[in-house]
Formats: structure tokens, C-alpha cells, sequence
């Protein structure tokens, strides 16, 4: 039996005192964040020429600053463990090329932190939640966490707009068999409404972002008119925040129901592996890049396959799916305002169809050699 894991998030409900606990939690791991790397940063600037020597150093512990810093003491010391962890992991993808040199953590940033199960520090109660220092948290758990499931760490975030969330990552054992595979779809990616599959049906993803662009810039001229900082200011930027997090929630639901379906129906699905940071910049379609979510698409389709043993078959990006005939498969130029394919053979087909039927016959053929 292998080892899976599965994360839930749910909405938490504190209590004024334990919202100030939670804030402080937050804050504490900042400053430690940022105090160790401030060293780590200062010891590489000396050493960066030597990586051997770099190696060897033995770098700051939260264990440190507590001596110095009595109030450190006073929220979970497991957070402050995890935010050394996260340094480590940070400086890690640096050296191996993954990321760029990690950088200082500020209270604009996403609010957050991570503890663990130790010695049944964590529980799960009956519309509630244990956690160190805070007791009994209050939680709308909209899904219930299989009793075989078991608790590995928590991690406690907040929204812009001041919504308390906790993510419960969970181990449980389970044979995922491979399943045969029958039935294959291809999905081209398309910026107008997420994708358009070999069948030839289409996503029409709702435009969540673009529908609430008119409400959200009005709101946003609102807030560049107060006083920063002020009362007004901050009941402003979390109408603002309400917004964004709706349009985001509407699109995460969206891509959940999507990918769910698709799961459900092959059990294969292929994709091209495409840069979509680079095509937001290079085609200047940053805005509907966004909105769409492809991104967070194809990883829920990948999670969803794979605990069902299906496969997510990702596609060389500069195969020319576009370029190509899916009937005879000649190849011709394809401009962007050109939006039926149209061959000497005789097919006549929308574009991004045709590229989906050919991504489709690409993956097979992947498949075939495996």
C-alpha cells in the first residue's frame, strides 16, 4: 500500500482573542523568516564564491532569537520550526536553478503559517478544531475528513479581506491501480473560454474576472481617493478584496466542476505544456491568461486523474497542433485572426478544433511509446 496525501480547506471562525493570537502567530514567523534570512543572506554574500564552504555553515535556528526575543516564546514554537523549513526549502530551488534568491517577507504578502501533529496537539472536534495555542477553534467543515485519514500538519491563512482559512493536509494508505486506457480526449487551450476538446465541445469559460472589471475599477478609484492607512481607507481596500476573492472563488469552482467532469468521462487526458507566463507577456493577453485559470486548470485535472490511476499526458509546446491538418496531416501557416482551418483535402474546421484533434493523435502516440 503507497502513501497519498490529500489537503482540505475550510473556513475557521476565531474568537476575538484567538484572531489576535492567530495575527501575532503571523507576525512571529515574519520577523523569524526574515531574521534568519537576513544572516543566511549576509554569510552568502561572503561566501557565495566558496559553495563548498557555504555547505558547511551552520545557519541560524528560531532557537536563536527566542533568547533574544522573549515574546517569540509566546506563540507556537512548531510555526517558527516550519518557517526555517520554508528558508530551507527557498534556498534549495535557488541553488538547483528552480528560483530566484529568496526575498523578504512583508505584511502585503499573503498571511500564514504552518504547525504540525505532535503528540495530539491536533484534533478534529465536532464543528471545531484543536490547535496549539489557541484551543478550540470554531470551523465550517462542508466535508467530512475520512476517520483513516490522518492529520499530518495545519496550515492557518488569511484572506485580503480578513476571512480565516485552515488547510488540513492528511496521509491515508491506498493501491492506486493504473487504469487501462480506453477512452482519450485533447484539449487545446483557448483564450477565449479555456479550452476547446477533440470532440469538439467547448469549455465557454464565464469571464468571471472581465464580467466584474467595470465594479472592480470603480471600487479600486474609490480606494486611490482616501487617505492611506485611515479608517476609510481600510473598509475600502477590503470591498476591493471582496470582489477579487469572489471572482476567484467563482473561477476556482468553475475549474473544479470542469476538471471533475472530464475526469469522470476519460481516462486519459492530453494537453500541450505550455509557458503561460511567457504567452501572457510575449502575445499581451495578460488579462485573459488570468481570468481563465489555465494554470490551475491542469492542476486539478493532474490531482483528479491520478488518484482515479488515469493519466494527464502533457505535449511538446512547440508541437504544431495548429499548423497542422488533423484529416491528412499537412502542415501550413496558421495567423492568429485565421479561426477556420481550411485544407486541400477538404477539411474545414474551427482551429482550435482542429488543434485539439491533433494534440489528441499526439498523445496517443506518447502513449503508444511508454
Amino acid at each position: 500500500m503507497a502513501k497519498q496525501h490529500k489537503a482540505y480547506k475550510f473556513r475557521l471562525f476565531p474568537t476575538k482573542e484567538q484572531e489576535f493570537v492567530i495575527r501575532k502567530t503571523f507576525g512571529c514567523v515574519r520577523f523569524v523568516y526574515n531574521k534568519m534570512l537576513a544572516e543566511r543572506k549576509e554569510t552568502y554574500e561572503t561566501l557565495k564564491e566558496n559553495k563548498e564552504e557555504w555547505k558547511k555553515v551552520k545557519h541560524p535556528t528560531p532557537a536563536k532569537f527566542k533568547k533574544e526575543y522573549e515574546w517569540l516564546k509566546e506563540v507556537d514554537s512548531l510555526a517558527l520550526a516550519n518557517a526555517q523549513l520554508n528558508l530551507d526549502k527557498a534556498y534549495k530551488a535557488f541553488f538547483k536553478g528552480n528560483a530566484r534568491f529568496p526575498r523578504f517577507k512583508s505584511k502585503r504578502h499573503k498571511q500564514s503559517y504552518t504547525t504540525n501533529v505532535v503528540n495530539g496537539n491536533i484534533q478534529l472536534l465536532d464543528g471545531h478544531i484543536k490547535l496549539p495555542k489557541l484551543k478550540s477553534l470554531k470551523m465550517k467543515q462542508h466535508r467530512k475528513i475520512p476517520l483513516e485519514y490522518k492529520i499530518k500538519s495545519c496550515t492557518v491563512s488569511m484572506s485580503a479581506s480578513g476571512k480565516y482559512y485552515i488547510s488540513i493536509l492528511t496521509e491515508y494508505e491506498k493501491e492506486i491501480e493504473s487504469k487501462e486506457i480506453e477512452k482519450v480526449v485533447g484539449l487545446d487551450f483557448a483564450m477565449d473560454g479555456l479550452f476547446v476538446d477533440s470532440e469538439g465541445e467547448k469549455a465557454n469559460y464565464p469571464k468571471f474576472y472581465r464580467l466584474m472589471l467595470e465594479k472592480l475599477a470603480k471600487e479600486q478609484r474609490k480606494l486611490s481617493r482616501k487617505k492611506k492607512g485611515s479608517s476609510n481607507w481600510n473598509k475600502q481596500r477590503i470591498r476591493v478584496a471582496k470582489i477579487q476573492e469572489k471572482v476567484a472563488n467563482q473561477r476556482k469552482n468553475f475549474l473544479h466542476y470542469k476538471s471533475k467532469a472530464l475526469v469522470s468521462k476519460f481516462d486519459a487526458v492530453v494537453i500541450e505544456d505550455l509557458d503561460m507566463k511567457g504567452m501572457a507577456q510575449a502575445l499581451k493577453f495578460g488579462k485573459s491568461v488570468a481570468d481563465n485559470g489555465w494554470g490551475m486548470f491542469t492542476s486539478f485535472l493532474q490531482y483528479k486523474l491520478k488518484e482515479q490511476g488515469k493519466h494527464l499526458i502533457k505535449i511538446d509546446k512547440w508541437f504544431p497542433s495548429t499548423k497542422t491538418c488533423s484529416s491528412c496531416g499537412k502542415t501550413q501557416p496558421m495567423p492568429m485572426e485565421v479561426r477556420i482551418y481550411t485544407c486541400s483535402c477538404g477539411l474545414n474546421l474551427d482551429r482550435d478544433y482542429n488543434a485539439a484533434r491533433n494534440i489528441k493523435k499526439e498523445g496517443i502516440r506518447l502513449l503508444a511509446t511508454t
